[in-house]
């Protein structure tokens, strides 16, 4: 009997769902359950083919737990491995690779020392940073974010240099990114799961968070098979089996704006009744396909392309989409188809922060 575990948090409605749902499908050999832990040996069997990983971001623990797993053939959804490597920096330059549409952004120094650091550890750092081109390339208004951070948090919009500094200097520690604003007509956030099933949801990140998916943003059926096909190639390279993109659409051009949600809400209140039921049934006929081809002792990990050495190519085209996308959103593939140091020349900054200020 292979058993399919979901390991989970502060969520109330698509774990049970889930769970419940698979085992009503009752595959032969197969049953979930929520994951169970009151040892971890190392290199030990966790007990289960499959685990889907909606918590680990958060806890350190989870994360080496299912690591461990892993190295015992547990097929964990998504690669705890991966995970824990990539940013959404590097997603952005990727996708430039692999011709998906990304805002300008660049990558910025954390404005106050990190811990365990002085100023000589950043004698590699040019001061001042070069601001003008910086500001030249993105434009204002644009958005800072953290480079790895998630769930709408630390993210300014600046309005001009001086907004910047200022905003700037309230990160703290944390590494950011500048981004261009895209002044869009159209936003979508999209479901991508086992990196074949995409489902586009209207969605309004402008709107308070309760209302984000009541929104009646409609596509033409080209937009929508473009986005289609461009969320497949992210997830194919990237390797995750579970993951929402947002994309926004300046014009007839949308440009993914995050893609780095392996734990994206799934909250019925949130997404809605009709949503809800297509990511809970898609996951777990996911999942029991995962369990089905899961092999004991055996990495049975999701590697994307980048990872495999399928070098992308720059501009290269996009994954034909499996199967043809309408124009309707909401509707599944199957049914149409994210300062400063100084530099030194011999001489250390006396600066206790990376400062940030134009010189």
């Amino acid at each position: 009997m292979k058993k399919i575990g979901i390991l989970f948090g502060q969520e109330n409605t698509f774990p049970q769902a889930l769970a419940d749902r698979i085992n009503q499908i009752n595959p032969p050999g197969i049953f979930a359950e929520f994951v169970t832990i009151d040892k971890v040996l190392q290199g030990a069997d966790s007990g289960y083919a499959v685990i889907i990983d909606r918590i680990s971001q958060d806890v350190p623990f989870y994360r080496a737990f299912l690591k461990n797993a892993a190295t015992a053939g547990c097929a964990v959804i998504n690669n705890p491995f991966w995970w824990s490597a990539d940013d959404k920096f590097f997603n952005n330059a990727l996708a430039g690779k692999i011709g998906v549409n990304v805002p300008r952004t660049v990558l910025l120094p954390s404005y106050s020392l990190p811990d365990n650091t002085t100023d000589k550890s950043f004698r590699n750092l040019i001061y001042p940073f070069d601001w003008n081109t910086i500001f030249n390339y993105i434009g204002f208004p644009a958005y800072m974010k953290p480079y790895d951070g998630g769930g709408w948090k630390h993210v300014y919009q600046v309005e001009d240099k001086d907004d910047f500094f200022r905003k700037h200097s309230e990160t703290g520690q944390l590494v950011m990114m500048l981004q261009e604003e895209i002044d869009y007509s159209q936003y979508y956030r999209c479901y991508c799961i086992g990196c074949k099933e995409v489902r586009i949801m209207a969605y309004n990140p402008k709107n308070a968070p309760h209302q984000r998916y009541q929104s009646d943003f409609k596509g033409s059926t080209a937009l929508m098979e473009q986005i289609t096909q461009q969320v497949l190639a992210l997830n194919q390279y990237l390797g995750y089996d579970f993951n929402t993109v947002e994309i926004a659409v300046r014009g007839e051009v949308p440009y993914a704006i995050d893609f780095c949600n392996p734990a994206p809400d799934a909250d019925i209140h949130s997404i809605g009744a009709e949503h809800f039921e297509w990511v809970v049934e898609t996951s777990a006929r996911y999942a029991i396909a995962r369990a089905m081809a899961q092999k004991p002792g055996k990495d049975n990990l999701t590697w994307g392309q980048f990872i495999r050495h399928r070098t992308p190519k720059k501009n290269a085209a996009v994954p034909t989409a499996t199967k043809k996308a309408t124009s309707t959103p909401g509707k599944s593939s199957s049914e149409r188809e994210k300062s400063a140091g100084k530099k030194i020349n011999g001489k250390s900054v006396t600066s206790k922060k990376i400062k940030s200020k134009e010189k």
